[in-house]
């Protein structure tokens, strides 16, 4: 495996895969005003710093207290480096005039200067600012290709990491024509102005026994150096989370199977404008915030007084946030800067707050400042970013009725990268506006499939109660005629309930006045043969009684009769 040198350049060691060739000159070329000085210099400096490794820089247009004026403002502290014998500085003027052309003419002077140079601090890492500036001074070309391959052999004899700089020619990537030719590696920057939008591409053109991305590869010049956005070369390798975010709408987790969207995905508002989408992106922020947890919030039509404003009228008060640092919002005309300014922006602010969640409100703002192939571009380049620090992102779009609409092409565009779609939208009936919202898509759960109509309150958003009509779901001053339908019908309900009620009631007490009158004339005629039955047994005894009395007589009557006859 070819062994390479880091360059400390972030997302250059991603494209090269590794970095540069170790021992070997690496070619950077491009127009003026591309960066290659710059990006020789961070080499330099990102080496010594972050790996240890000394470095020289031999320019040969620039003096070294310009080059360290240039570079100051990044933050590079050049006579610091040299003090401390990681970086060794040397301008050399070569001037036309002084040269003398023979047949004997050659470098070696230039190789015992480098040498020196190298020596004295043991680098292992070498610039040199432009080669133009150094083989200017040869009109014969015979002697122009010997010394430059001469000086790329020597380079690698010495076993140092070279960067050599060079203009772009004429239809070829130098002037010359030759270096490209004699380098193991090939860099090509290109400054370029599209529709008054100034963007920088970087290519690697080749890079001898190493894979590497071919992709044109936007790259910024910030306050912390060269920044390059690789596209191609980030991975889908990146780690999933179950756990669950809440939208900080109740209503809306409950339309998702784990009641909520999973941490480290990606959301996207998507509606017409009014349908709430700041509203629904400000709540998610609140609701992020409201757990400890921060959240970055980028608003590209809104001022972050207007915005906490406004959404305090909602019953969302995001000041205490801003207090206790768990919200940051950062404001900015998407037209203030390019595309991949806005990503480095992004970027820088992610890797210093560290934030749970990440807000971009809305993300169609950007086509103002780039086609839809460099949206879409940015954006995944974006998401990819945010899933491999494992940040929940929640995205609003502004999208048009018409079909056409290059705002409408950026969402397709945009849907199929982001883990749940939810779509926000009018409702129109008859001579009223009402919102509604659905989940278009939700991957690795469930989802509810309905259109959920809802309210802005002083309390916040509130998802109503789906009603069904004759002809489907009814939404506004349909829904409150259906509501009062239903109250009617409930009504006339009732009150049949209460007359069936009153009617039970009334038989209930005519029957039980039956049943009394029935007991109170059962009463009577039992009383009656009462007294009948107590009457004949009366009768039944005396009658008994009587028997008796006569048979006693007519026996005492026989006895005496008996007595007297004897």
């Amino acid at each position: 495996m070819l062994p390479k040198v880091r360059t400390g350049i972030e997302g250059l060691d991603e494209i090269t895969e590794g970095g540069l060739p170790e021992g070997r000159p690496t070619l950077i070329c491009g127009s003026a005003g591309c960066g290659k000085t710059l990006m020789g210099i961070e080499f330099l400096v990102r080496g010594a710093l972050e790996y240890g490794e000394p470095g020289v820089l031999m320019a040969f247009e620039e003096t070294a207290e310009e080059l360290t004026a240039n570079v100051a403002s990044l933050g590079f502290d050049l006579p610091a480096l040299q003090a401390q014998k990681l970086l060794r500085v040397d301008h050399v003027h070569v001037d036309r005039s002084e040269i003398e052309e023979t047949g004997e003419y050659d470098l070696e002077g230039l190789f015992i200067r480098l040498g020196y140079a190298i020596d004295s601090i043991g680098a292992k890492r070498v610039v040199l600012d432009t080669i133009e500036a150094l083989f200017g001074g040869f009109p014969n070309e015979a002697v122009l290709r010997s010394e430059i391959r001469r000086l790329f052999r020597w380079l690698k004899e010495k076993g140092v990491t070279t960067i050599i700089t060079a203009e772009r020619g004429d239809g070829t990537l130098t002037r010359q024509g030759l270096e490209e030719y004699v380098s193991d590696c090939v860099i090509l920057l290109d400054n370029r102005v599209i529709d008054q939008i100034t963007t920088r591409r970087l290519r690697v053109v080749k890079y001898r026994g190493s894979t590497h991305g071919t992709n044109e590869y936007p790259y910024l010049i910030s306050e912390d150096g060269i920044s390059v956005l690789p596209v191609t070369s980030l991975k889908l390798e990146h780690e999933v989370s179950d756990q669950i975010v809440s939208s900080g709408i109740p209503a809306l987790d409950e339309m998702f199977g784990r009641r909520g969207f999973y941490h480290g995905s990606s959301i996207l508002f998507t509606g017409t404008a009014g349908t709430a989408k700041t509203t629904l992106a400000a709540g998610f922020a609140h609701e992020v915030c409201k757990q400890n947890k921060r959240c970055l919030y980028f608003a590209f039509e809104e001022s972050p007084q207007q915005l906490v404003r406004n959404i305090r009228s909602v019953g969302i008060d995001l000041e205490p946030w801003l207090t206790q640092g768990l919200l940051h919002i950062e404001a900015s005309r998407p037209t203030m800067n390019g595309l991949e300014r806005h990503l480095v922006i992004i970027h820088k602010l992610v890797r210093e707050m560290k934030p749970d969640a990440v807000v971009i409100d809305p993300i169609s703002n950007l086509i103002n400042v780039g086609n839809m192939n460099e949206v879409s571009s940015m954006l995944t380049r974006l998401i990819d970013f945010l899933k491999v620090n494992d940040i929940t992102a929640l995205f609003t779009s502004l999208i048009s009725g018409g079909r056409t609409s290059k705002l409408d092409a950026t969402e397709e565009a945009v849907s199929s990268l982001v883990d749940t779609w939810i779509s926000v939208r009018d409702l129109e009936g008859i001579g009223e506006r009402n919102r509604g919202l659905s989940i278009l898509k939700s991957r690795g759960m469930s989802h509810s499939n309905q259109v959920r109509e809802f309210i802005i309150t002083d309390q916040g958003i509130q998802l109503l109660d789906v009603v069904i009509g004759p002809a489907g779901i009814v939404t506004g001053a349909g829904r409150l005629t259906q509501q009062l339908q239903a109250q009617a019908q409930a009504l006339a309900v009732q009150q049949e309930l209460e007359r069936k009620d009153r009617e039970l009631e009334r038989r209930r007490r005519v029957l039980e006045a039956t049943i009394a009158n029935l007991r109170t004339e059962f009463e009577s005629v039992e009383e009656e043969l009462r007294r009948i039955n107590n009457e004949e047994q009366t009768r039944q005894q005396i009658f008994s009684q009587g028997q008796t009395s006569g048979v006693s007589e007519m026996l005492a009557r026989k006895a005496d009769n008996q007595q007297h006859n004897q």
